[in-house]
C-alpha cells in the first residue's frame, strides 16, 4: 500500500531538513505594512459583498438568483461566497430569507457573530428527486453537500412563509455542509426538512462554535456538535455526538434498536476554530486565526472575543482561478498566506506550504484539481499551519495523495524525544477540508488526506469516493484510502470517510483521538473476490495499526450498502489491536436497504447486520468489560 511519501527523491532529504530549519528559524520575508486607510480588495467575481446600506430588495434578488443557479448544481463548477459586512439586514416585517445551494459559502464579515444580524432565515431544504410514474416521492436531504454558513446571527423572522416553513430555520444538510460561529434565535433550528413529501432522510453533519436554540434533529442519521450550546435536542437516530456543548443530552447509548444513541463529552480535548475573513472598524480586510484550545467547552465568543490573532489582508496573496501553481508557490515561498477566491484551480505541480503559521484559506469552497497525477498540496514539517475551506477534487490521472501534511521527517520528534517539528500549543490544523474522487468527472487518487505531522487537528473533513454522478465505477474512480494518519498525537473531530476500496481510515500514529466518525463502505464491488484481503472479507472502515499502543475514539458509525452485489460481506467494521490503551466508546454498524452484511462490529466482537437485520449493532465499550 502506498503510504503517501512526499514526491521528492530520497537523495534530497538533507535539503528538506535545511529548508525546514530555515522555515522554523526565519521571519517571513513579507513585512507587515504600516496602518493606512482601507484599500480596495479584489475577492473575485464570485464573491459578493453586501452592505447594510443596500436596499433589502436588491440583496434579496441577488441571493435568490444565486440560489436558483446553485441549489440544483450538484456537480457544477460555480463557486460563490456571499459575505455580509457588519450591520443588520432585513426587519421582522420585511425579512431577508434565502436558500443556500451547492458550493455556496454564506458568512458574516464581523469580528464576532453578533456584528452581522440577519432578520429572516438562511436555509437548506430537501431535494425532491425524480421518480418513475406512480412511485413514492423521494424528497431527501441525503445529497445536500458542499455549502457552509458562518459568523453571523439569525434572528428568525417568518415573513410571508407558509405555516410549515414558518415553524423553524431549516438546515437540512448532509456531509460537508458545516455551520460555524452562528447564533440562532427566535425559532427552532431544524436539521430535518419535515415540510416536503417523504422520506425526508438526512445524513449530516457538523456544527461548531455556535449557540443554538432548540434543535429538531429528526431524521439525521448522525451529527457532531462541538463547542457551543443548545437549548434542547429532540432525538437521536444512530450516532449523535456532542463535545464541549452546554445543554447537550447526557450520554445514553442503548444497545437496544430504536433507543437513544447519544455520546457526550463534557469538553473537547483539543480544538482550533477555523480562520475567517472579517472587516475591521476602519473598513480593512483581515483574516482572524483563532488560538488552539485544550479541554474546552462553549462557544469561543460567548463571553468575550475569540482568542487568537489578526492577519491583515496585505499579508495574503489573493488568488484567482487561472493563477498558475507556480504563481501561488512563489507567494507561498515568500512567506505570503494565500486566500483562494471562489472557483476551480487546476494545478500542474504541487502547492508547497513552507512556513510556520502559514494560512491557506478558501472562499466559496474553492476547489483544487491536480493535473498530471501530482499531489495537489503538501506542507513542510513546521508547526501552526492552517488549511481551511477547500475542496480537493481528484484529477483523471492518479495522484498518490491529494493533501499531504508533513513528510516522514515528522518521525524525528519521536526519535529525538522533543517536539522539534511540531507543537502541542501551536498545532497544524485542517478545518472544513473536503475530498472528492469522481462524481463530476473521472477522478483517481490512492489516498486523499495523509497526515505525517505530529500534533495535527483534523476538524471536520469528508473524504468521498463518489457513489453517484459521472465517472463512477469500481474500475473507474479508483481510490484506496480516505485518511491515512502517520503522525502522533493527532486529533480528529468530525471524521467522515466513505466508499474507499480498501481501508477508509488507517491510523498508524500513537495517541490518536477521534470524536465522531461516519462511514459507508463501498457500494460497487462487483464480487467478493474483488473486495477481500488476506482471507478476510471486505476491508474494515477504520483500521488502527497493530503496533499502536494508545488510541481512543468516541461515537463511530459504519454502514454497508452493496447495491451492485447485495451478497457481499465485510468481516468487521473496526479493526484494532487488542491492548489496554486502545479504547473505543459507543461504536455501531448498520446495513442499509437490505444490501450487504457486516459480520462483526470490532474485530470479532458484535452481532452482524444483514439484509434481514439492519441494526444498528453496537459495542458500547471496547475492550468489552
Amino acid at each position: 500500500m502506498h503510504l503517501g511519501s512526499p514526491p521528492r527523491p530520497g537523495r534530497r532529504r538533507t535539503a528538506t531538513v535545511l529548508v525546514t530549519a530555515l522555515a522554523v528559524a526565519l521571519v517571513p520575508l513579507v513585512a507587515a505594512p504600516a496602518a493606512q486607510a482601507a484599500a480596495p480588495v479584489d475577492l473575485g467575481p464570485n464573491t459578493i459583498v453586501f452592505d447594510p446600506s443596500q436596499p433589502i430588495e436588491e440583496i434579496q434578488a441577488t441571493v435568490d438568483a444565486i440560489a436558483t443557479q446553485q441549489v440544483p448544481a450538484h456537480f457544477g463548477e460555480g463557486r460563490y461566497a456571499l459575505l455580509f459586512k457588519p450591520g443588520t439586514y432585513g426587519t421582522p416585517e420585511n425579512p431577508l430569507r434565502f436558500e443556500v445551494g451547492y458550493f455556496t459559502e454564506v458568512a458574516g464579515l464581523g469580528q464576532d457573530p453578533g456584528d452581522v444580524v440577519i432578520n429572516g432565515a438562511i436555509e437548506v431544504y430537501n431535494q425532491c428527486l425524480p421518480v418513475p410514474e406512480g412511485a413514492p416521492a423521494n424528497c431527501i436531504a441525503l445529497v445536500n453537500f458542499w455549502r457552509s454558513l458562518s459568523n453571523l446571527t439569525i434572528q428568525y423572522a417568518a415573513g410571508d412563509a407558509d405555516g410549515c416553513r414558518s415553524s423553524a430555520n431549516f438546515w437540512a444538510v448532509s456531509q460537508a455542509a458545516p455551520m460555524r460561529r452562528v447564533n440562532v434565535t427566535g425559532a427552532n433550528l431544524s436539521l430535518m426538512d419535515y415540510c416536503t413529501d417523504g422520506p425526508q432522510y438526512a445524513s449530516g453533519g457538523f456544527i461548531a462554535d455556535s449557540t443554538l436554540p432548540y434543535v429538531v434533529s429528526g431524521s439525521q442519521q448522525q451529527f457532531l456538535v462541538r463547542n457551543g450550546s443548545v437549548a434542547g435536542w429532540s432525538n437521536s437516530v444512530w450516532n449523535q455526538v456532542f463535545a464541549g456543548v452546554q445543554g447537550a443530552p447526557a450520554t445514553d447509548f442503548s444497545p437496544v434498536v430504536g433507543e437513544p444513541k447519544y455520546t457526550t463529552l463534557d469538553t473537547t480535548p483539543v480544538s482550533k476554530e477555523k480562520p475567517y475573513l472579517y472587516v475591521d472598524d476602519a473598513g480593512r480586510y483581515n483574516v482572524f486565526v483563532p488560538s488552539a484550545q485544550k479541554d474546552s467547552a462553549g462557544a469561543t465568543w460567548a463571553t468575550g472575543s475569540t482568542p487568537g490573532k489578526s492577519i491583515p489582508i496585505s499579508k495574503f496573496f489573493v488568488a484567482k482561478p487561472g493563477d498558475s501553481a507556480s504563481k501561488i508557490n512563489t507567494a507561498l515561498a515568500l512567506g505570503k498566506h494565500v486566500l483562494l477566491t471562489p472557483g476551480v484551480y487546476h494545478v500542474n505541480r504541487t502547492l508547497n506550504v513552507l512556513w510556520p503559521n502559514q494560512v491557506v484559506l478558501g472562499l466559496g469552497l474553492a476547489t483544487i484539481i491536480p493535473d498530471n497525477g501530482v499531489v495537489a498540496m503538501q506542507t513542510l514539517d513546521v508547526p501552526g499551519i492552517d488549511i481551511a475551506g477547500i475542496m480537493f477534487d481528484a484529477g483523471t490521472t492518479n495522484s498518490p495523495a491529494l493533501l499531504q501534511l508533513g513528510t516522514k521527517l515528522s518521525s524525528l520528534d519521536a526519535r529525538l524525544k522533543r517536539p522539534l517539528l511540531s507543537s502541542a500549543n501551536n498545532p497544524t490544523s485542517v478545518q472544513d477540508v473536503f475530498f472528492r474522487i469522481g462524481g463530476e468527472d473521472v477522478g483517481k487518487a490512492t489516498q486523499s488526506l495523509v497526515v505525517n505531522t505530529n500534533q495535527t487537528i483534523i476538524d471536520h473533513t469528508w473524504a468521498w469516493r463518489a457513489d453517484h454522478g459521472t465517472g463512477v465505477g469500481w474500475d473507474i474512480n479508483t481510490a484506496e484510502t480516505g485518511v491515512l494518519v502517520n503522525g502522533n498525537d493527532v486529533t480528529a473531530t468530525g471524521l467522515f470517510s466513505e466508499h474507499y476500496q480498501k481501508y477508509n481510515v488507517i491510523w498508524n500514529g500513537e495517541r490518536g483521538k477521534t470524536i465522531m466518525f461516519q462511514n459507508e463502505l463501498p457500494y460497487d464491488a462487483p464480487d467478493q473476490a474483488s473486495w477481500q484481503h488476506d482471507g478476510v472479507n471486505g476491508w474494515a472502515a477504520y483500521k488502527v495499526n497493530d503496533k499502536v499502543k494508545v488510541h481512543e475514539a468516541w461515537g463511530m458509525g459504519a454502514y454497508i450498502y452493496t447495491n451492485v452485489n447485495p451478497t457481499l460481506h465485510a468481516t468487521r467494521a473496526y479493526e484494532v489491536p487488542v491492548t489496554p490503551g486502545v479504547k473505543l466508546h459507543n461504536v455501531l454498524t448498520v446495513s442499509l436497504n437490505a444490501a450487504g452484511t457486516i459480520d462483526h462490529v470490532v474485530n470479532d466482537t458484535g452481532d452482524p447486520v444483514t439484509p434481514t437485520f439492519a441494526g444498528p449493532s453496537t459495542v458500547v465499550e471496547w475492550p468489552v468489560p
